[in-house]
């Protein structure tokens, strides 16, 4: 028996919705999405020198080096490690005292006691003295000078130890062959004098010595305007003390032979490195 072709149609479409239905299930790519998957590498840095760039190293905190070795490992300095004081200078500015009426006087900027009242006379009687002669000593190119040390014996006596003080009012300045520094004399209390003190040297090593020596040069000079040798800046006292107690002599180098004249005390004998000609 034949179906009708109604019912071969309905029977066809049934079965195929008993059938599974496959779907394809097609992916959509976006730009973006194809940007992620395929991200360029980043460019490899160039230098002039084509060198290659080291790889970055990851260290971990238990990896890190102690102390000890990391200044081992350290590199070398190209610098010296201890200046050059010839060009640094010494770095002995004065200290800034911050201080008030009521507390001691600053005397790296004050000029206190100046021209207060004069000394005592018996004070003034020892400053003002006349230079003993045999005291007075002569150096080989003809100037006279009283040694440092006996203006401080003039002091200590006119003064008394302690009464009498030497501060510097700036820092020392180091060229090449000379050390520089200001210095003030205080005596009693009073400012005297403010006077630059100068030495030379001969290398580095001198340097220190040379400080010392500045400092002296600057008593000299503060003791001045004490009236302290005053004979010696007179030129009339000094003509008469060389034609007195001094000579000439020609004498010659010991080492490199060079001859020339000097000047000595007539009780003196010509000492190294000079040797008298006869």
């Amino acid at each position: 028996m034949s179906l009708p072709r109604s019912l071969r149609a309905a029977e066809t479409l049934l079965s195929r919705t008993k059938a599974p239905i496959r779907s394809n299930i097609r992916t959509i790519t976006t730009a973006s999405n194809r940007q992620q998957q395929q991200a360029p590498k980043p460019p490899t840095p160039t230098n002039s020198n084509n060198k290659p760039t080291p790889p970055i190293q990851t260290t971990n905190s238990q990896t890190q080096p102690t102390p000890q070795i990391a200044k081992i490992l350290s590199p070398t300095p190209s610098h010296p490690t201890t200046p050059n004081i010839s060009k640094t200078g010494l770095a002995d500015k004065p200290l800034e005292l911050e201080t008030t009426p009521e507390e001691k006087i600053d005397w790296t900027r004050s000029f206190h006691g100046l021209s207060a009242a004069p000394f005592p006379k018996e004070a003034a009687d020892i400053l003002l003295a006349e230079t003993d002669p045999e005291e007075v000593e002569i150096k080989p190119d003809g100037i006279l000078y009283l040694p440092e040390i006996k203006y401080r014996r003039i002091l200590n006596r006119a003064f008394g130890p302690g009464g009498w003080g030497l501060v510097p009012r700036s820092e020392s300045i180091v060229t090449p062959k000379t050390v520089t520094r200001e210095y003030a004399l205080v005596c009693n209390g009073r400012l005297v004098s403010v006077a630059r003190g100068e030495q030379d040297y001969f290398s580095p090593d001198g340097i220190p010595t040379a400080t010392e020596g500045c400092r002296s040069n600057a008593l000299v000079r503060c003791c001045k305007d004490l009236g302290i040798a005053s004979e010696l800046w007179d030129p009339r006292w000094i003509r008469k003390y060389k034609a007195q107690y001094t000579r000439e002599v020609f004498v010659e180098h010991v080492v490199n032979k060079r001859k020339s004249k000097i000047w000595v005390r007539k009780d003196d004998e010509v000492s190294y490195p000079w040797k008298e000609l006869k």
